[in-house]
């Protein structure tokens, strides 16, 4: 399957510094750019937590998937995937059940393209090459139409998405978009950045690395925890519903791995809320 771009998207641009790309980077990846790079190390330099808050949301999202599997969905709609790095969710959730149906959703050209050579041969899981803030095109797109039927539950994951999605796309809007068109069962992961919890040197950290990502052209965008809330309108939280993202469902982690205590006494740890919310 050769992704077909969709009719807006960013040009590719190397000389420019990608948010998914320095994700990617900050995971341990290696699909970034020299300029991904070096934005990636002044952002370190002014925010030492910064691969924190990548890891400890990518953890966030395994948990999600492994509860979400044990829930028995086996369709998988994950918006603003990114760069498919290793531990994402198709190989998590066919470890279990390799039946398990996943369409990846993003619009940056590396993103797409590499998830496409990773699913070459994977029958049950596809990259759409779309702009999520337009659902129907997302929705309607003949690989998610392939894969995923929207008569039977479906799990929505929205993992880092809406951090980068600004007021004016009415982020609470998009999401109703995709809720609505799910069956009744379905599920709404939902993870993004938040500086409610923060101390003042960590909060002056944080403004830091908000400007620099705007002078680049990626802006930033953390919410309340109120307003995080707020997106989950139309579906009832599941235990232990909205937490900070270390914290939700930690009992499930493995607390012996070197990592779970890094990021346990990290600043990283206050500055992201998530919660899954099952659709009425």
């Amino acid at each position: 399957m050769t992704p077909q771009p969709p009719t807006y998207v960013r040009d590719l641009d190397i000389e420019k510094p990608n948010a998914a790309r320095m994700y990617d980077y900050y995971l341990g990846g290696s699909h970034s750019f020299a300029s991904d790079r070096a934005l990636a190390a002044q952002v370190e330099q002014v925010a030492p937590f910064v691969r924190h808050i990548a890891g400890i949301n990518r953890a966030w999202l395994r948990r999600v998937v492994e509860y979400l599997m044990s829930q028995g969905v086996r369709q998988y709609l994950d918006l603003g995937s990114g760069i498919p790095t290793v531990g994402n969710v198709h190989e998590i959730a066919q470890r279990q059940d390799p039946a398990t149906r996943v369409v990846y959703v993003d619009y940056e050209a590396v993103a797409v393209h590499h998830a496409a050579e990773l699913l070459r041969d994977n029958e049950n899981a596809t990259v759409v090459w779309a702009d999520v803030r337009d659902p129907r095109s997302v929705l309607e797109h003949e690989e998610t139409r392939r894969l995923l039927d929207f008569g039977r539950p479906v799990a929505l994951l929205c993992a880092g998405l809406l951090l980068f999605v600004g007021d004016e796309y009415d982020p609470a809007g998009l999401v109703a978009g995709y809720r609505d068109a799910c069956a009744s069962g379905s599920y709404l992961a939902i993870s993004t950045m938040s500086q409610d919890e923060a101390d003042p040197k960590t909060a002056e950290e944080l403004a830091g690395l908000l400007a620099l990502y705007e002078l680049a052209g990626e802006r930033v965008y953390p919410r309340t925890r109120e307003t995080i809330g707020s997106w989950f309108a139309g579906t009832e939280l599941v235990p232990p519903g909205l937490t900070l993202l270390h914290d939700w469902r930690g009992e499930t982690a493995d607390q012996s791995d070197p990592v779970w205590t890094r990021h346990a006494t990290s600043p990283a740890r206050l500055l992201g809320y998530g919660a899954i919310g099952r659709v009425r």
